[in-house]
C-alpha cells in the first residue's frame, strides 16, 4: 500500500468516525430522515423574517408558555434590532398584562414592565413534574442552540462551507410535525406518553401542542401544524440567538476591512521594495 492509499484510508476512517459519533450525538434513531426547511435565517447572509417572528411569538404565547418556562427571554427583546419588530410602546402594553412577583413592592406583585423576564409558567420544578407526567418541560430560552438533527455522511461536511447553524429549528420543526395518533405496531407505550417519530427513543411525554387552525393569525398565513411548527422553531431560534443578524453583518464588514487591509499591505510592500536590488 503506497503513501497516498494510507492517507486516503486514514481519512476515510476518521470521517466515518466523526459521522458515527455526531449521528449518536444528535440523537439519532430508527425514524425517517428529518424534513430540512428553507429559513429565512439560513447562510451567511440569511437574516430572521419579523413577521414570522410575530407568529411564532403569537405561537409560543398561546400554546406553548402555559408549560414551557424561557427565564432568559425578557420583553423589551421583543422592540430590538433584528427582531419581531413590535414598538416599545407595544412592548410596555404586553408586559403591564402580566403580573410580577416582586419583594419590594407594595404588596408583593406589580405590573411587569419591559426589563422583566417572562413569567414561569410554575412555581417550582416539582410543581411542573406533578403536571407533566413526572418530566419538566424544557426551558425555551436557548433550546434551538442544544438540538440538532442528524446527517448522514458525507452530508454533513458540507455544512462547514454553506454554515449551517439551522439545526435545532429543523429538529424542533420536526419533532411539532411528527406526531402519530398511534404508535406502530409492536411498540410499547408508557402511560402518558405519545409516538413521535424524530424524538429520541420514539416515546414523549408532551401531548402534540398544535393542531390544525388551533391559533388565529392576521393575514394570509396558513393556519395549519406545518405552519405554525415552522414560525415557533423560528422564534425559538431567534430566542437562542437575538443578535444573529448583527452577528452576520459586523463579520461581513470585517471580512471586507481584511481584505481591504491585505491589498493595501501589498501596494505599500511594492512601495517599500520595488527600488531595492534583489
Amino acid at each position: 500500500m503506497n503513501r497516498f492509499s494510507k492517507i486516503i484510508g486514514a481519512v476515510l476512517l476518521a470521517a466515518g468516525t466523526l459521522s458515527a459519533g455526531s449521528a449518536f450525538a444528535a440523537g439519532a434513531s430508527t425514524g425517517p430522515d428529518p424534513e430540512l426547511q428553507d429559513w429565512t435565517f439560513a447562510g451567511i447572509f440569511g437574516k430572521y423574517d419579523p413577521n414570522q417572528l410575530q407568529r411564532g411569538f403569537q405561537v409560543f404565547q398561546e400554546s406553548c408558555s402555559s408549560c414551557h418556562s424561557a427565564n432568559l427571554f425578557t420583553f423589551r427583546m421583543l422592540s430590538g434590532r433584528g427582531g419581531p419588530g413590535y414598538t416599545e410602546d407595544q412592548v410596555k402594553a404586553l408586559a403591564a398584562e402580566f403580573t410580577i412577583e416582586d419583594p419590594e413592592a407594595a404588596d408583593g406583585e406589580r405590573n411587569g414592565i419591559p426589563a422583566d423576564a417572562w413569567p414561569n409558567p410554575w412555581a417550582s420544578p416539582q410543581d411542573a413534574k406533578d403536571a407533566n407526567n413526572g418530566v419538566v418541560p424544557p426551558d425555551f430560552s436557548v433550546l434551538a442552540k442544544a438540538r440538532n438533527v442528524p446527517q448522514k455522511f458525507p452530508n454533513w461536511i458540507g455544512n462547514y462551507f454553506i454554515v449551517y447553524q439551522e439545526g435545532g429549528a429543523d429538529y424542533i420543526y420536526n419533532l411539532l410535525v411528527g406526531y402519530h395518533e398511534e404508535a406502530p405496531h409492536g411498540f410499547e407505550l408508557g402511560e402518558g406518553q405519545y409516538y413521535n417519530d424524530y424524538f429520541p427513543g420514539h416515546a414523549i411525554s408532551m401531548a402534540p401542542p398544535l393542531s390544525d387552525e388551533l391559533i388565529d393569525y392576521e393575514g394570509d398565513a396558513p393556519e395549519t401544524v406545518e405552519q405554525y411548527a415552522k414560525d415557533v422553531a423560528a422564534f425559538m431560534m431567534w430566542l437562542a440567538e437575538p443578535d444573529m443578524n448583527a452577528r452576520k453583518e459586523l463579520g461581513f464588514r470585517v471580512l471586507l476591512f481584511l481584505i481591504l487591509f491585505a491589498g493595501m499591505m501589498y501596494l505599500v510592500k511594492r512601495r517599500l521594495w520595488d527600488a531595492v536590488d534583489h
